[in-house]
């Protein structure tokens, strides 16, 4: 591996003969030039003038106007053509604006044999070495590509021949997942000699595009990239050297301002520069040393230099200056881009590879070999097979081994890999065979352990149906519990009604009764009624609920009923009156802080003022106190101090929600656990509670009804017996809008205009149900006519 930074020459371009010399001077050392270009000051700027004068570039060599082709090969490209013979990748580049020399330095002008660029005499000095080495087997060849407005185009392909650029195959990049760059459709020409290879060049050069514009009569408009790949090998090695050697011919920069171009020309100046652009910022990238992505993707040029530019290669720049007074400003800027390539540093590594036919052949004798020299030590010559003998043999030492108890015993089948490969084989199938026998023991022993595991999971699944049972009787009774609340209200409503109404009524609603049975309801089924409407919204959750077990239902129940409930729902509203106190105070606080920034930035604004009043009118005195910012002063104080308050009191607002908080989780565990307690008593007593719980569901009510009835002093009674006078008054027929209850022992007729008329359960849903079905029960009797017999 080779470390080292882009070589970078500067050469000169000679005068013409109506061009004038800018002034500059070259410095020979003996490690590197120095070039200086010195800029004089216009007087026409004025006296003031800072621009700069003197600019000082560093070179490898500075090759000045009289410097000779055959020298610049010497210095710039033998030492590049020598490495690529020795397996590593090299490039030649040369940069500089239109008409500065790039294309007489690496291709070389037609007139005389002397004025050859570097790629002939490349390709003579490969050449001559190839024929001088025989140590080697060397192949070459040759591949043109030209870039003209970013598409690639082969100049070498044989079958259009003197044709126009447009029907050249155009090339197109291609990249493999290691980042690898691979041109399509470029072709590859064996070269075996010096003559070959000139003659691709120069038809390549033929289809070059190649035009006249105001700085140069013969302007290529194109990038060209002329590689040779060079693969050595040494006879009877295994080992192939590839290397390829790039020498590019970039198009010239110019100034569409300058040289007034339009057009086509125009168009490929615009390519030209860009992509030249795009050069630069790769260049610029890959001197950061903490840049991360380096845009090679940006042009088609920069994509195949990959290598080049920051790779595998030994990478050496010319740039070609233009001393003409007219363009000093050109040369300075390809200065500055040659110092910014100077910074790049390559790593070159020699390009070895195995050749995969000779390493087979290699590997195939070295096999022969071993197997030779193992015949020789053993005294047998191995086949690959083992004869029938040998297989006889291993069976009944494997047997013996097999049927031997001793544990220490071994089974010895000599130094040979055909014997232990036999023996495994001979042992897995073995073991397999046994296999199969164990499965049948194991099976039995499976059914036999599944019994038990059965017996067992049966056990599990009744202690787990007790449990249920027990949780769905524990539902049950606080079921009934509900229903009895109901009966209960309507034990009042019955008692209330008994009290208003004398024997005489009670006689006629019996007579009455057998005359229509069908106006008539019994008051049980008004009960029933009224327990399953309270009880619809218990019977809902339970249905909702996650839990098929019921515990979540109940809970809910023990929660509604318990002392603390009222405690938790009143913390949960003082919590949320505090919530949105402190939101309320956040954004009051925002707005006081936005509000003091704004102010600040007035006083800002004013002192600015004032500062640009004072540069205006300098006599002026401004040391006095300004009015308007003393104002401001005093509202920012003002705004502060409100500021204060209500932060503090925020802060009082979060120590107090966080108490809530924590009163609140306090009372809901003790809820909780409040709730366990009783749900483990009600499991244990369940049998006792069954047992009461039916004694409450079948109440008697023939006992109650008369008790009533006969304690005419009940105070109850009396308020009840003189609503029902005064609502008699008011509707005469006395029939009118009255429901009827059919009860075997007592008859009730009640009038719904009545404040006092139906006692409420205390629950509203089950008040609201049970006077919706009296109406609807009401409506239907008139409907068939019924309501005012």
């Amino acid at each position: 591996m080779v470390k080292e930074t882009i070589r970078v020459y500067a050469r000169l371009k000679p005068l013409g003969r109506r061009q004038q010399a800018g002034i500059y001077s070259v410095d020979d050392e003996t490690s590197a030039s120095s070039l200086e270009i010195t800029v004089p000051r216009d007087l026409a700027d004025g006296f003031i003038n800072n621009k700069r004068e003197s600019y000082k570039f560093k070179f490898q060599k500075v090759f000045d106007q009289e410097a000779k082709q055959d020298v610049v090969f010497e210095s710039i490209a033998k030492p590049v053509a020598e490495c690529a013979l020795a397996g590593y990748n090299g490039t030649i580049f040369a940069y500089g604006q239109t008409g500065s020399g790039k294309t007489f330095t690496i291709t070389g002008g037609a007139e005389r044999y002397s004025d050859r660029g570097i790629i002939p005499r490349t390709l003579s000095y490969i050449f001559d070495q190839l024929q001088k080495d025989n140590s080697k087997v060397y192949t070459t060849h040759v591949s043109y590509l030209e870039i003209y407005n970013e598409c690639g185009y082969d100049l070498l392909d044989p079958r259009h021949e003197a044709s126009r650029l447009e029907d050249l195959p155009r090339v197109t990049i291609m990249e493999d997942p290691d980042q690898n760059i691979h041109l399509k459709n470029l072709s590859l020409q064996q070269a075996s000699n010096e003559e070959e290879a000139l003659n691709l060049l120069f038809l390549g050069d033929t289809n070059r595009m190649i035009a006249e514009t105001p700085m140069n009569q013969a302007s290529t408009r194109s990038h060209c990239i002329f590689t040779i790949h060079i693969s050595s090998k040494e006879p009877g090695s295994p080992t192939i050297r590839h290397s390829k050697l790039h020498l590019v011919d970039l198009a010239g920069s110019e100034r569409v301002a300058k040289t007034g171009v339009g057009g086509h020309l125009l168009t490929e100046a615009k390519y030209i520069n860009l992509s030249l652009h795009y050069l630069e910022q790769v260049i610029i990238a890959l001197a950061e040393k903490n840049r991360s992505h380096i845009p090679y993707r940006n042009s088609m040029m920069t994509s195949v230099l990959r290598d080049s530019l920051g790779g595998n290669c030994m990478t050496t720049m010319i740039a070609t200056l233009s001393i003409d007074k007219r363009n000093i400003e050109e040369s300075i800027s390809t200065c500055r881009f040659a110092q910014r390539v100077a910074l790049i540093k390559n790593e070159a590594v020699l390009n070895e590879e195995i050749d995969p036919k000779l390493m087979i052949i290699q590997l195939k004798r070295e096999i022969q070999e071993l197997k030779d020299e193992l015949a020789l030590v053993t005294g047998k010559q191995r086949t690959s097979q083992l004869s029938q003998e040998e297989l006889l043999q291993l069976d009944e030492l494997i047997q013996i081994f097999l049927e031997d108890s001793d544990p220490e015993s071994t089974l010895d089948v000599e130094a040979d890999m055909r014997k232990i490969k036999y023996c495994f084989t001979y042992l897995k199938n073995h073991s397999k065979i046994s296999d199969g026998k164990l499965l049948s023991h194991h099976i039995c022993e499976e059914k036999d352990t599944s019994k038990e595991d059965g017996k067992e999971e049966l056990k599990k699944m009744k202690e787990l149906l007790q449990q249920r049972d027990n949780e769905i009787n524990i539902l049950v009774n606080m079921l009934k519990n509900e229903r009895k609340k109901a009966q209960d209200a309507l034990f009042q409503l019955s008692a209330a009604s008994a009290g208003s109404t004398s024997l005489k009524q009670s006689h006629s609603t019996n007579l009455e009764e057998s005359q229509n049975p069908s106006r008539f309801f019994s008051l049980k089924e008004a009960k029933d009624l009224s327990s399953s409407v309270h009880r619809l919204p218990f019977i809902s959750r339970m249905k909702e609920g996650k839990m098929s077990l019921g515990c979540q239902e109940a809970f809910e129940v023990f929660k509604q009923d318990h002392a603390d409930s009222i405690t938790i729902k009143d913390n949960e509203h003082l919590l949320k009156q505090r919530y949105a106190e402190a939101k309320c105070l956040g954004e009051k606080i925002n707005e006081v802080r936005n509000k003091i920034n704004h102010l600040k930035g007035k006083i800002t604004q004013r002192h600015i003022q004032r500062a640009a009043l004072a540069v205006s009118n300098p006599s002026e005195v401004l040391d006095a106190l300004d009015p308007v910012e003393e104002k401001l002063r005093s509202q920012i104080e003002e705004e502060k101090k409100s500021y204060d308050t209500m932060f503090n009191r925020l802060k009082g607002l979060k120590v107090e929600i966080e108490h809530l908080q924590l009163l609140m989780e306090k009372a809901k565990m003790k809820l909780q656990k409040e709730f366990e307690v009783w749900w483990t008593e009600e499991g244990a007593n369940l049998q006792t509670q069954q047992e009461k719980t039916e004694l409450v569901s079948s109440p008697n009510t023939t006992m109650v009804y008369p008790q009533f009835i006969k304690s005419s002093q009940h105070p109850l009674a009396s308020s009840f017996s003189e609503t029902t006078r005064a609502n008699s008054n008011e509707d005469p027929s006395g029939r009118n809008n009255s429901i009827i209850f059919n009860n075997p022992s007592t008859k009730i007729r009640t009038s719904p205009s009545s404040s006092t008329s139906i006692p409420l359960t205390g629950d509203s849903q089950t008040d609201a149900d049970i006077l919706a079905f009296i109406k609807a029960r009401q409506n239907i009797l008139q409907k068939k006519g019924l309501g005012n017999k």
